[in-house]
């Protein structure tokens, strides 16, 4: 469904409130009427408008100091100004305090449509490059599921089948296995496709600020918060949002995420403002949700929300047969990137490849493959190229001792680089974490 625009008619003439009225339920909004300033500032502590039709002279509080208020108290609302004593420099004032336009009595129905048809416009303007501009921080990639394996035919069956739907999702798998790429490829399947796709990753984000994130906060809510913030629920708005790793959100977050999805609404950090959303809800883990339930650090309500469709993604180790496609993709991939011409993979490599355990799964294999492509010195991807892994051992050039010393050194190198930093280094080294944490106890690497 969509959700109307919200707009709040305030002028004083109830003739005035009830034409505005009708202009705009034409407009398919959804209008509230208040006849003064100041009944007009209570209602919008309880609810979000992003559309005011404001009169400048009114008995009380006048127009302009109504204007000033709502633009500090929820600056992302759209004022535009009517008045009956319309003068240049009342109309110079008004936009210097913030108003989108002005309009003066008498006017015809037209007239205000095309003023606030181009204000909802600029209001989806706003969250889609709020949206873009998150999508260019994060460097999302949006690469094609590819795979050969009959496992991987069935989950490609089952996005086809539940993207139109608008079913909540929630996809399971060991980390690095695609899991962000299936639900992009849902989201890609469904009516929403020409919309955003927000991703909330739950595993890299602090707990006291989750909920401004997701929830948006206003000014001064808190200390730091020196501007009103659009959260990622907001900026998904007839889109899709997606929750990585949602196991690692705790219980207090889990309960007003609930909330969030039960009613479709949201209210930001320090406000009393309700904000109807559309969105459509895709989550992942890597735990076992139903352990966690039942050890009481995951509720069972939410669990039940989240898991209309589940989707399991197999780790790699269990459909070997797609390694020599993937590792093919991701030589084209990084010739491309790297600009370089590696012609293939020796028969050898590949062989170590298909008989390596990838704990890292896809994404351990795809940056085994780019390191490959940018260090070696030969055509073809030869094991040389890829001891860092230990995937040269089947290979008489290296002793197993060799390879160890190998590892360590790389993964001190990487640490240090990372200044420390266990995710990022992980990421670079393309595991996870624990196994990472597993590689520097046992080489007793100190950092």
């Amino acid at each position: 469904m969509d959700i109307p625009t919200q707009v709040l008619v305030v002028d004083d003439e109830e003739i005035m409130r009830d034409s505005c009225s009708q202009i705009l339920s034409s407009l398919k909004c959804s209008v509230k009427v208040s006849e003064s300033g100041e009944k007009a500032l209570d209602i919008m502590k309880d609810e979000f408008f992003d559309i005011v039709i404001l009169d400048l002279k009114m008995p009380g509080m006048s127009g302009m100091e109504v204007l000033k208020r709502i633009k500090e108290d929820s600056p992302d609302t759209i004022v535009i100004v009517i008045t009956g004593y319309a003068t240049i420099d009342s109309a110079v004032e008004a936009m210097k305090n913030g108003a989108y336009d002005f309009i003066a009595k008498p006017f015809m129905p037209d007239r205000l449509r095309v003023i606030v048809n181009r204000a909802m416009e600029k209001r989806k303007l706003i969250l889609k490059n709020l949206y873009l501009q998150r999508e260019l921080e994060t460097a999302l990639e949006s690469d094609d599921i590819i795979s050969q394996s009959g496992v991987m035919r069935d989950v490609g069956d089952l996005v086809t089948k539940v993207g139109p739907s608008d079913s909540t999702v929630i996809i399971t798998g060991e980390s690095g296995t695609g899991k962000e790429l299936v639900a992009r490829a849902i989201h890609n399947h469904s009516q929403r496709k020409e919309m955003p796709f927000v991703t909330v990753d739950c595993s890299t984000l602090v707990e006291n600020l989750f909920e401004s994130e997701l929830f948006g906060h206003v000014k001064g809510s808190f200390t730091g918060a020196t501007a009103t913030k659009h959260g990622r629920m907001e900026l998904a708005n007839s889109g899709t949002i997606f929750f990585d790793e949602i196991g690692n959100i705790g219980t207090t977050v889990q309960a007003k995420l609930l909330r969030a999805i039960q009613e479709r609404e949201i209210t930001k950090v320090g406000s009393t403002q309700s904000i109807k959303i559309d969105i459509r809800i895709i989550a992942a883990t890597n735990k076992d949700l139903k352990r966690a339930v039942e050890g009481g650090s995951f509720r069972d309500d939410l669990f039940y929300r989240l898991s209309v469709v589940p989707i399991h993604i197999p780790p790699l180790r269990e459909r070997k047969d797609d390694i020599p496609l993937l590792a093919h993709y991701f030589l084209v991939k990084y010739n491309n990137k790297r600009k370089k011409s590696i012609s293939g993979i020796s028969d050898r490599a590949m062989k170590a490849l298909c008989g390596y355990g990838w704990p890292g799964n896809v994404r351990e294999l795809e940056n085994a493959i780019e390191r490959a492509v940018v260090l070696t010195n030969h055509e073809v991807i030869e094991p040389v190229d890829l001891y860092y892994y230990g995937l040269g051992a089947e290979s008489d050039i290296f002793s197993e001792k060799a390879l160890v010393d190998v590892e360590k050194e790389h993964i001190e190198k990487t640490l240090k680089q990372c200044n420390g930093h266990m995710q990022k280094t992980a990421d670079i080294l393309g595991i996870d974490r624990k196994t990472l944490r597993m590689k520097v106890k046992r080489y007793g690497i100190t950092f």
